[in-house]
């Protein structure tokens, strides 16, 4: 094991770094409506295929982010998108 030296003031800037940290992840922890989903999470709550969801993004239908080749999604949007189907679809059947 290798140990090093720091200063004193650089170890008190990293400590407070790590608690600011932790209290960020704390506080998206504890907000729901801020939840991301990933595609399979979506997939299952709107009862779609993978290929159905890509349809979705690639027409723009529904917000996402990418980070690498992976896709997520705020779970405020897919109830927004369910919203909008499901109000479009009651409209047809009036008309």
């Amino acid at each position: 094991m290798e140990i090093r030296m720091i200063e004193g003031q650089t170890f008190e800037q990293l400590k407070k770094c790590i608690a600011d940290l932790l209290a960020q992840v704390a506080t998206l922890h504890s907000e729901p409506e801020n939840a991301w989903l990933d595609n399979q999470a979506v997939c299952q709550i709107l009862n779609i295929s993978k290929r159905s969801l890509q349809t979705f993004r690639d027409k723009g239908l529904i917000p996402y982010s990418q980070i690498g080749h992976k896709c997520f999604y705020k779970q405020e949007d897919v109830k927004e998108f369910l919203e909008k189907n499901r109000i479009e679809a009651l409209n047809k059947k009036r008309q």
